[in-house]
């Protein structure tokens, strides 16, 4: 059974930082793009950071110069560092990735989520 098993939330200072991580087990064809997304309570859910299967990155604007994403495409692991946290950055972080499990057969997969809370 494919996962997505995130890891690193929690507690953190006002311009403090965090690391999030986010492994991908299971019968994996191929790897495309994998993303981190938040949710913060009574809102949408909303793209943090995008990389695919040839690095290429993108970022929204309200965390560009302060989140970095990257990868480790032989774990299938991405990651999520963030630095100069702010309290709207609270939220439940997401992994996402798109993953074939057979030939031409790709699909849309999520972790359970992880609690970040930028609080003084």
């Amino acid at each position: 059974q494919l996962r997505l098993v995130e890891s690193g939330g929690g507690l953190v200072q006002p311009g403090g930082s965090l690391g999030l991580s986010c492994a991908a087990s299971g019968s994996i064809f191929r790897l495309y793009h994998m993303a981190w997304y938040r949710q913060i309570p009574g809102k949408q859910r909303e793209m943090v950071a995008r990389i695919n299967r040839c690095e290429s990155i993108s970022y929204a604007d309200f965390v560009k110069g302060r989140f970095t994403i990257s990868r480790d495409t032989a774990e299938n692991t991405v990651y999520l560092q963030m630095n100069q946290l702010k309290p709207e950055d609270t939220a439940v972080y997401y992994c996402n990735a798109a993953i074939s499990t057979k030939p031409s057969s790709v699909s849309d997969y999520w972790g359970q989520g992880t609690q970040v809370t930028v609080s003084s």
